[in-house]
């Protein structure tokens, strides 16, 4: 009897927490593109629905969620503007695009979607092609999870990064496939905890820090994991560029982990005198202090002799370089390092053979 009375009460006690917690839940509320006037035929402006979706989710005090339906859109810089009044917003995309089917349906400058001053977002599924310059922007923004992103354009493209991240802090990025003309994913300054895990690079520039150092007073670049990722015919890999002229900024913390290089004209790279086609170049030190980077588990294959390349500042040279289990080869041999002003470390099997100064 008193067996079955505490059975009793224990299932009363479960549903009334059930009761509880369902009353307690917090509705989400859904804005649809295509209900606010998007048209998904890969022709038709949507940039005013998407823009639309956003001032009703930010306005918002209840969670809310920016659903895409699969289709084609086109989307001439799309800039999702902050403070909001919601902390929780969703962007669950099918496709995006900014589709160039003649001359002016990426203008110039067009950026195919970007975040600016916003907390709390979650970017779920995107697909972005051909936007004539960056395909994903976020600055100024925290605690943000960008994850199914697939990103396309012309390899030979300038300035249509995958994902560009600045001025922001508590950013991950997981799952994504990106090929453009530029880096798959670039770093800019004012980044803090970022965290890129699986990601597929091909063409492009490959995943760079950088550039930084353009500014004489410019935040740094600290706590950045990248691992499990993969570059096929890529221009770099693993990449940290800043201008050769003072500067206020830094990079450190920095962890490259699990990488796979196919056919990478530069698997491993820092370049402190960043010349983007070697016009107006500075020609000085550069002021970016590059500290406690570590290349861990780094494999595949170079398309060029030289497979790492530390040129650092004679100023402020690079330290707490660190290579643990790097496996590079050029034409089925061993391919080679060059440093200039680069202090570090290496352990476990090391090719090339390290270069740096202990």
């Amino acid at each position: 009897m008193a067996k079955s009375m505490s059975l009793r009460i224990l299932l009363v006690l479960i549903i009334l927490i059930l009761f509880f917690s369902s009353s307690l839940a917090i509705p989400v509320v859904t804005y649809n593109v295509i209900s606010l006037g998007a048209k998904s035929d890969g022709r038709s402006d949507s940039t005013k629905a998407f823009l639309a979706s956003w001032t009703k989710a930010c306005g918002s005090t209840a969670a809310s969620t920016i659903y895409v339906p699969p289709g084609r859109y086109l989307l001439h810089n799309v800039v999702f503007q902050g403070q909001c009044r919601n902390n929780d917003i969703t962007t669950r995309a099918g496709l995006w695009a900014c589709k160039r089917s003649g001359n002016n349906n990426c203008p110039s400058g067009a950026t195919t979607l970007g975040f600016s001053n916003s907390n709390n977002i979650l970017i779920n599924g995107l697909t972005s092609q051909n936007s004539q310059m960056f395909h994903v922007v976020i600055d100024g923004c925290h605690n943000v999870k960008v994850q199914g992103v697939r990103v396309s354009a012309s390899g030979n493209s300038p300035n249509t990064d995958g994902i560009h991240v600045q001025l922001s802090s508590d950013v991950t990025i997981l799952n994504a496939r990106i090929g453009t003309g530029d880096d798959c994913v670039s770093v800019g300054p004012g980044t803090t905890n970022l965290w890129i895990e699986n990601v597929a690079c091909g063409p492009g520039h490959g995943i760079s820090i950088g550039s930084l150092g353009k500014e004489l007073h410019e935040a740094g670049v600290q706590i950045v994991t990248v691992k499990i990722v993969r570059f096929t015919g890529t221009e770099n890999g693993l990449r940290i560029k800043s201008w050769g002229r003072p500067s206020t900024g830094f990079a450190r913390n920095i962890l490259f982990q699990h990488a796979l290089m196919k056919n990478v004209d530069n698997p491993i790279v820092i370049d402190q005198n960043y010349c983007p086609d070697n016009k107006n170049c500075p020609g000085k030190s550069s002021g970016v202090k590059i500290s406690d980077v570590t290349y861990q588990d780094i494999h595949g294959a170079s398309a060029t002799k030289i497979a790492v390349k530390f040129d650092c500042s004679p100023k402020y040279p690079c330290s707490g370089i660190n290579l643990e289990d790097v496996k590079l080869i050029y034409k089925n041999q061993p391919a080679e390092a060059s440093c200039r002003n680069a202090d570090g470390s290496a352990s476990g099997f090391v090719q090339p053979n390290s270069c740096l100064k202990l």
